[in-house]
Formats: C-alpha cells, structure tokens, sequence
C-alpha cells in the first residue's frame, strides 16, 4: 500500500475546504483506498492529507489522468506545500485500513534515521513502540511506512486528544530510552491532527 502525506499553510480557509470537498471524486479511482485529514494541533492554519492507495502503479496512473482536474478547485489557496510517498510496512496495533470514521485525531511522526540505524531502528519500532501504543486505551490503529533516504512515517489514530495525551506523558521519555530512539533518529517531526469529517473520501 502506498501513502501520501500532503502538508500546507492555507491562506484561505473558505476555499480549501469547498476544495477539498471536492477530493470525493476520488471514490471512482482504480487503486484508491481512502483518505483523510484535518488542522494541525500546534500550528495555526496547516494542513495535513493522507491518501491511501493499493499500489505505486494506481497511484501513478492517477495522478497522470484525473489529479489535475480535482486539484484546480484549490488552486491558490494554500502555499508551502510538502508531500511524501512512503510505501507501508508493518501494522502498528493490528489490522489497519485507511479509515477515519472512528477517529477524533492523528498523530504523524517523520523519522529520518542514520542509515547504520535502520534495521534496529524498525526492530525498536516492532518490539518497543508498538506493544506500548497497542496497549494504550484510546489508540485504535496505526501503520509504519518506509521513503527513500532512510525517511519513515508513524501513523496512529485515536479516539480523543485526552487519550492520546496520557499515552505521552506516562510513556514515552521511558519508552525512548529502552529503544535507545536517540542513537538511531538524524531527524524527527511530528504534528497531531485534529480529524475534519468533511474532508473524508
């Protein structure tokens, strides 16, 4: 499965999101899977879409045939746009589908990692990280995916914020220790997001 993760700045809400509405054209695609996004948490006025689809090939016919003609209706209204292809791994919890229904928030991490790193750095992933979040009450799915230059993307997906900001407090610095996440990460981002049903295809 291939992941798209499309984050910008709007500088016109009204608009981008009459235009992202219209992304529901997508739902006649070969290949497409779903896709779903909201406001960044932490930073006013960016946006953040992930697209799901079965493979790199259907993803790549359609953004030959039909991408320009649902892109136009947004055509100016948001600037500094960022997307990045990463193709899917692993489950974080378990069976995870590209649905947003259930969900209230997500939260995405960007890892790049040393490249020495990367085999212990996706063991830590399955062996630390992901029993931790499984078990977190609120957590209800998530993926590991893989970019070129050693980027990785952490997708989960949760009920609440307040679920999710337990999960962080209690855990994570001990977590980050065990799976001595400092050795293996060059660079880490991240943005929680605040799901818009609307915008769900």
């Amino acid at each position: 499965m291939l992941v798209k993760w499309i984050r910008c700045t709007v500088v016109d809400r009204r608009g981008f999101e009459r235009g992202q509405r219209k992304w529901a054209g997508l739902l006649g695609e070969p290949g497409f899977r779903g896709q779903g996004g909201g406001w960044s948490r932490q930073r006013p006025g960016v946006a953040h879409i992930f697209a799901f689809w079965e493979s790199r090939a259907f993803y790549d016919s359609f953004m030959a045939r039909s991408h320009d003609r649902l892109a136009t209706t947004q055509s100016g209204t948001f600037k500094d746009a960022q997307v990045k292809l990463f193709e899917y791994r692993f489950d974080v919890k378990t069976g995870f589908e590209p649905r947003f229904t259930d969900t209230d928030l997500i939260r995405v991490a960007l890892c790049r990692v040393h490249e020495e790193r990367v085999e212990h750095f996706t063991l830590m992933q399955e062996k630390v990280w992901n029993p931790a979040m499984a078990g977190s009450p609120g957590m209800i799915r998530g993926m590991f995916a893989e970019a070129p230059e050693q980027e990785f993307l952490i997708l989960s997906m949760w009920r609440s914020a307040a679920e999710h900001g337990k999960y962080r407090t209690e855990r994570v610095e001990r977590l980050a220790l065990r799976a001595q996440t400092e050795a293996d990460i060059a660079a880490l981002s991240g943005d929680i997001v605040d799901l818009e049903p609307s915008w769900t295809v």
